[in-house]
């Protein structure tokens, strides 16, 4: 895809100038020698080598361990644009869990017309063994990251919601720890908003979200499906960081109605368990039954309030991307207000006038599998030759109510650091979003993913993209 679309730069006004947020950082770097920032450049990759923070790429038998190329150039937001920010993904969050609650209870907003029941009854991510069921302290989603772009210095567009299990706050907490390694001179001239307290506040939120079983301080514990997932140097790292346990399901079993995991002094009772494994391979009992990942009867005890699951089952059916197309509906049915931060237009394929117009405009769209993530199984159309064009309309004849299509948007560009100096490149940005009894709290800032490539509008990790260092400025 290429970048010949006009867009809007974080750092450069058009007249050349430079804008606000970037003014100390622009004055430092013009008085750096650029061979010992090439050399940073260096350092930082081998940081993040000896470190270990790799990125598993599926389907690919060579190379399946990479290394997420990082930039050492800040992407910098001011205090200004990020209260607005947060104020819109907070109403975003409020109106996701409450919708997660309805769903699973009265149903009100399929009563009231707003959302296609069949939108909710024929979609896999929702989970029949949920409805009726109350989560601890009233919480579906704890841990939520939301992707969203930029296309000018008001305009912020949501991409998608992540309320299954976002991934990607690892990276977001090594990229500043290399960054303040690197470049403490930078910190001290730029008053930059903290994010390495997110563990803590993970590991507190976590507890406040306790199960009425719970007696004392709360037992929490992290469940990955192993050292062969993509993301498992997160999994590691957070339960390091958050002083909890890193177990899989075979270290786990169902004791007296509560959920064990084994220990040098036998088994002890979880009271929380920040799980990342899909819902159908949670519990053998319950879901897939060949699953050797899960616990066998962990929903038994979750029904009957002896464990906290986070994020709760079931919470996919709210990021599924043909749900996201009624987001500006949902937001305004549970808040009562019109939504700060706006969706990305979309056509839902499964609707024959949407499903024509996107045929005949595929070459101009992106298409998106409404259960897709990473990337994967999605056409960007303006960078798709002839052939992979008539492939993508057979997908779509076949399953049209399987995709949904969107604009392809001039995101927004930040520098990035190469051979010839700084150049943009098109970014989004997931900010994390910790939910409990207690409250809301956004990390200020989050994971910047950028396009490496001159003009790609592919950010993924698992598709050639890189990270870099958000900055939110304290003003």
């Amino acid at each position: 895809m290429t970048g010949d679309t006009p867009h809007f730069d974080e750092m450069l006004r058009a007249d050349g100038s430079v804008r606000e947020p970037y003014d100390e950082f622009c004055a430092w770097y013009t008085s750096q020698d650029a061979s010992r920032l090439r050399t940073k450049a260096r350092d930082a990759e081998n940081f993040f080598r000896r470190t270990g923070i790799t990125f598993a790429v599926y389907g690919e038998e060579e190379a399946s361990e990479r290394l997420i190329p990082f930039d050492i150039v800040p992407r910098i937001i001011s205090g200004r644009e990020w209260a607005r920010l947060s104020r819109g993904i907070e109403q975003r969050v409020r109106a996701i869990n409450a919708f997660l609650y309805d769903i699973y209870h009265r149903q009100e907003i399929l009563r009231a017309g707003r959302i296609p029941i069949d939108l909710i009854a024929k979609n896999d991510a929702y989970l029949p063994q949920m409805i009726g069921m109350d989560p601890p302290g009233g919480i579906y989603t704890h841990i939520i990251g939301v992707d969203i772009v930029r296309t000018g210095p008001n305009q912020f567009y949501v991409l998608e919601d992540n309320a299954r299990t976002p991934s990607g706050v690892s990276y977001m907490l090594e990229n500043r720890e290399t960054m303040l390694h690197m470049f403490p001179e930078l910190f001290r001239k730029n008053k930059v908003r903290e994010v390495s307290d997110y563990p803590r506040k993970l590991r507190r939120s976590l507890a406040a979200s306790a199960p009425r079983a719970c007696n004392g301080a709360p037992e929490i514990a992290v469940l990955t499906p192993g050292i062969h997932n993509s993301a498992y140097f997160e999994h590691s790292f957070l339960a390091d960081q958050m002083g909890a346990e890193l177990v899989e399901g075979h270290d786990l079993r169902v004791i007296d109605g509560r959920v064990a995991m084994r220990t040098t002094q036998g088994y002890r009772a979880i009271d929380v368990l920040y799980r990342r494994v899909d819902d159908d391979y949670l519990d053998p009992l319950t879901f897939r039954p060949e699953s050797a990942l899960g616990v066998p009867g962990i929903m038994d005890v979750y029904r009957a309030g002896g464990i906290t699951i986070a994020n709760a089952p079931g919470t996919g059916i709210s990021d599924d991307k043909a749900i996201y197309s009624y987001m500006p509906e949902i937001v305004e049915f549970y808040t009562g207000e019109k939504a700060i931060l706006e969706n990305v237009p979309t056509w839902r394929c499964s609707e024959p006038d949407s499903l024509a117009y996107v045929m005949e405009h595929l070459h101009e769209l992106v298409v998106k599998e409404v259960h897709g993530s990473g990337g994967y199984g999605m056409l960007v159309g303006p960078a798709a030759n002839r052939k992979e064009l008539a492939a993508f309309r057979d997908k779509l004849k076949a399953r049209p109510g399987n995709y949904i299509a969107q604009p392809t948007l001039a995101l927004s560009t930040v520098p990035i650091m190469t051979r010839q100096g700084l150049a943009p490149r098109h970014v989004d940005l997931r900010p994390f979003v910790l939910v409990s009894p207690n409250g809301i709290d956004i990390t200020p800032g989050g994971l910047t993913r950028v396009a490496l490539k001159k003009g790609s509008l592919v950010v993924n990790s698992s598709q050639g993209g890189g990270t870099k260092d958000s900055w939110v400025l304290d003003e």
